[in-house]
C-alpha cells in the first residue's frame, strides 16, 4: 500500500497550518467530481481505472501477444505523453540490464523507443540494427502530425514495408490514435492496422492507464490487469475528500502547494532505485505541463540517489533554499545480495560485512534526509512495500489525483498547454513550412542581429 509522510515538513510548514487548508483541498476535490472547474473536458483519467471496459483490456493483450511473437524487438514511436508513462512502468519493472538479456531471458521482446527526439544518428543506428532483425511498431499520435513521431514513423513504415512487403508490414504495426480523425487514424484504416482508441477527454500526459501506455507495457511482457488493479484502489482511496490525513494524493498535494507559499518553488523528486528514473521524467512532464502557467507553479527536477549525492548533493544541502525533496521509497528489493568480507580491508569497509546491499541504500537514504531537512529542505516520503503492477498503478493514479488537485489550488488549469506551442510554431516558420514565410522572415532577422 502506498502511504504518504509529510512529517519532516512540519519545521517549514506547520500540522496546523496544512489542515487549514482542508477547505480549500475539499472545494478543488468538489471542482474535480463535479466537473466544473477549468479543464473539465479532460477529465476521463479521473475514473479510468474502474470503468476500462475487460474487452478492451483482452484486446490490448491479444494485440501485445501477437506483436510479439513475431518480434525480438517493438519499437514504441511517440513524444510526451505518448511515450514517457509505458517507459516510465516498462523501465521500473524490468532487468536493469535488459538490453543484454535474450527474448526467451526477458520472455518478451525488447522495447525500444523512437521518435521522443530528432537526433539524425539516433534513429539511423536504430535502423542499422533492425535491419537483422524481426521487429514491430507501436506508433502512438492522436494526429498522426506532431512532428517528432511523425517523421520517425515515415522511416519504420518505409523500413518495414521494404523488409516484409506492404501486406507484411500491415501485420507488424499497431497504432494508438483518434477514434475518427486525423492523419494516423486515416492511414491506419486505408492500410489496415490494428488500432486501439486515444479517448478524447483524456490529456497525453494522464494517458498512461489507457491503450497509450498499456499496449507498450503488455507487449513487454507485464501485467495490466494488475496494473490497473493497483490504480483502481488507489482512485476509490482518492475519492475521499473529507480528511486531509486520510488521503494521500490530497496530503501531498496540499503539503507541496503550502511549501510553495512560503518560497519553495522548486520541487526535486529523488528515487533510491535506478529502476525509477524514468518515472521521474514522467512525473516531471505531468507537473510540468499541469502546473507551469500564467507565471505559476512548483518547477519539477529529479535526481536519483545515491549517485547525484556526488554531483547535485552539495547543491541540494547548501544552495539556494528555494527546494523541497519528495522521495519515492520502495522498502523491499526483488533480490538478496550481501558485502563480502575482505581479508586486507584496505577500503575500510569490514564494518558492513553481511550486511544487504538493500540495508546500506536505505541507511543512505535516511542520512540524506535528515542532512537535508537540517540543511533547509522539507522532506515529503511516499513509500511502496515492493516494484510490481500493483504498486505502480497506485503511484501513477496518486501522482495525477494529486496534479490535479495542485493545480486548482494554484488556481490553473491542470489540463491544458498553451505554451508548448510556442516552439512549434518558430520550428515550422524556420523550416519553410508553407503559410510560415512572415514569420521566417522576422525570425531569421532575430537570429542574424544575435
Amino acid at each position: 500500500m502506498l502511504k504518504t509522510d509529510i512529517s519532516r515538513i512540519y519545521s517549514f510548514v506547520s500540522a496546523e497550518e496544512i489542515n487549514a487548508m482542508q477547505h480549500e483541498v475539499s472545494e478543488a476535490n468538489r471542482l474535480l467530481y463535479s466537473a466544473s472547474g477549468k479543464g473539465s473536458d479532460f477529465l476521463g483519467w479521473r475514473d479510468l481505472p474502474t470503468q476500462v471496459k475487460e474487452q478492451e483490456i483482452a484486446d490490448i493483450k491479444e494485440c501485445a501477444a501477437k506483436l510479439a511473437s513475431h518480434s525480438d524487438i517493438i519499437v514504441v514511436i511517440g513524444i510526451g505523453g505518448s511515450y514517457l508513462g509505458a517507459r516510465a512502468v516498462i523501465d521500473a519493472l524490468s532487468d536493469n540490464f535488459n538490453p543484454l538479456l535474450t527474448k526467451e531471458e526477458r520472455k518478451a521482446p525488447l522495447i525500444v523507443f523512437a521518435g521522443e527526439n530528432i537526433g539524425e544518428d539516433y534513429h539511423y543506428e536504430l535502423l542499422k540494427i533492425l535491419d537483422h532483425r524481426d521487429y514491430s511498431v507501436i506508433v502512438i499520435s492522436k494526429s498522426g502530425t506532431t512532428t517528432e513521431p511523425a517523421i520517425a514513423f515515415r522511416l519504420f513504415k518505409a523500413h518495414l514495408e521494404k523488409k516484409y512487403g506492404d501486406l507484411g508490414a500491415r501485420d507488424h504495426i499497431a497504432a494508438v490514435t483518434d477514434k475518427a480523425k486525423g492523419a494516423l487514424k486515416k492511414l491506419a484504416d486505408a492500410k489496415g492496422y490494428q488500432t486501439f482508441v486515444i479517448p478524447d477527454n483524456v490529456g497525453g500526459r494522464f494517458s498512461v492507464l489507457t491503450p497509450v501506455g498499456l499496449l507498450p507495457i503488455a507487449a513487454a511482457g507485464f501485467d495490466i490487469s494488475a496494473l490497473l488493479a493497483g490504480a483502481a484502489d488507489m482512485e476509490r482511496i482518492c475519492k475521499s475528500a473529507d480528511d486531509i490525513e486520510s488521503n494521500p494524493a490530497d496530503l501531498y498535494a496540499a503539503a507541496r502547494n503550502a511549501l510553495y507559499r512560503k518560497g519553495k518553488s522548486i520541487e526535486i523528486l529523488a528515487a533510491f532505485t535506478p529502476n525509477l528514473n524514468y518515472i521521474i521524467e514522467w512525473w516531471k512532464q505531468l507537473y510540468g505541463e499541469s502546473e507551469g502557467k500564467e507565471g505559476k507553479g512548483i518547477f519539477p527536477a529529479g535526481v536519483n540517489f545515491t549517485a547525484d549525492l556526488h554531483s547535485m548533493g552539495q547543491w541540494m544541502q547548501e544552495g539556494t533554499r528555494s527546494i523541497f525533496e519528495t522521495v519515492i521509497n520502495v522498502e523491499a528489493p526483488k533480490y538478496t545480495l550481501l558485502v563480502p568480507n575482505d581479508a586486507e580491508n584496505l577500503d575500510e569497509l569490514n564494518f558492513l560485512s553481511g550486511k544487504r546491499l538493500a540495508e546500506v541504500n536505505r541507511m543512505a537514504e535516511l542520512g540524506t534526509m535528515l542532512a537535508h531537512v537540517e540543511g533547509g529542505v522539507p522532506n515529503i516520503s511516499v513509500s511502496i512495500d515492493k516494484l510490481n503492477e500493483e504498486n505502480l498503478g497506485a503511484l501513477i493514479y496518486f501522482f495525477e489525483k494529486a496534479c490535479a488537485v495542485s493545480g486548482y489550488l494554484l488556481g490553473v488549469n491542470p489540463f491544458d498547454q498553451p505554451g508548448v506551442e510556442a516552439y512549434k510554431k518558430n520550428m515550422f516558420a524556420l523550416l519553410g513550412k508553407p503559410g510560415f514565410e512572415s514569420l521566417k522572415s522576422e525570425l531569421e532577422g532575430k537570429l542574424g542581429s544575435s
